[in-house]
């Protein structure tokens, strides 16, 4: 799948580290045996390939950009923020 790229505006945290893909099926499987990711959900490639510890750990020690709180609880990240960071890294 290829990128779909977001020069401005506002990145959620599966969009920047990636997510993978819950079919149906699995997505029943999980729901019978108590399970998470009860609900399907597509792939999305990363674009910065950590996991979501390590983003979260580069946060707190100021590597990667801070986020943006929204109402409702909603934490993103600007995406002018996140492509300098890949910009500085290349």
């Amino acid at each position: 799948m290829q990128h779909r790229t977001i020069e401005t505006g506002f990145l959620r945290l599966p969009q920047i580290v990636g997510q993978q893909e819950i079919t149906a099926e699995q997505a029943r499987k999980n729901k019978e045996a108590g399970r998470q990711h009860t609900r399907p959900r597509p792939h999305i490639p990363a674009i910065i390939p950590v996991s979501k510890s390590t983003w979260w750990a580069g946060v707190a020690s100021g590597r990667y950009p801070q986020p943006v709180r929204l109402s409702a609880g909603v934490t993103v990240w600007r995406a002018e923020d996140v492509y300098a960071l890949l910009a500085k890294q290349a």
